[in-house]
């Protein structure tokens, strides 16, 4: 799949690659999953072509993820939690919200900060981020950084492997079950943690 990608923007003129860039990491944030990241690494390979340039790059993919980001993010503080609550949503649970309002108070900062390198929920996160109504202004800086970070790692990947973007899918596919065996881990957590205390609940002696 990667070879492809590469042989199609290779021949593409520097304004479609620019405008892929723009494109696909708003897509992937609105309507996961969507391979953003392979797309990406193709466009940084493309830079040791000569064919784009390195800074704009990675502003231009750091704005298309932003732009994704905060309409998930204002979908979320307009969302209702009371909707939520009443299970009238339901992509949404009950527990999904307890979860992510505690998840929020206790990490919050850092989940906006980090979100872009947590593939598989960066969706998730924003969303959420309005729902629990983190301050605008605070969370549009750190996923605005969360955003440059990831994006010049991503550029650079691509930019330094040029055209082995093989091993640059390897290194990516490596990353991504990494972060799906960390998420199974807590979401393992937190499902035990819900059952062991669902189960004192109702074994406990009643005053």
């Amino acid at each position: 799949m990667i070879d492809a990608y590469y042989q199609q923007l290779s021949t593409a003129s520097p304004y479609l690659i620019y405008l892929a860039l723009l494109a696909v990491p708003f897509i992937e944030n609105v309507f996961p999953p969507f391979p953003s990241d392979v797309i990406i690494v193709v466009c940084g390979a493309l830079i040791a072509k000569g064919t784009i340039a390195f800074i704009p790059a990675i502003l231009i993919a750091s704005l298309g993820s932003e732009a994704g980001f905060i309409l998930l993010y204002y979908l979320g503080t307009k969302t209702d939690k009371n909707i939520i609550q009443a299970g009238r949503l339901k992509f949404i649970s009950r527990d999904a919200l307890q979860t992510a309002e505690e998840w929020f108070t206790k990490y919050g900062y850092f989940l906006i900060l980090f979100n872009r390198f947590i593939s598989g929920v960066r969706s998730v996160i924003s969303f959420f981020a309005g729902v629990s109504e983190l301050p605008v202004k605070r969370t549009i800086v750190l996923s605005s950084v969360s955003a440059l970070l990831y994006h010049t790692v991503i550029i650079s990947l691509g930019f330094f492997l040029g055209t082995k973007v093989q091993e640059a899918d390897a290194i990516l596919s490596l990353y991504g079950n990494i972060v799906l065996v960390f998420i199974a881990a807590i979401v393992l957590f937190i499902a035990l943690r819900f059952y062991i205390n669902r189960f004192y609940r109702k074994n406990s002696p009643k005053s």
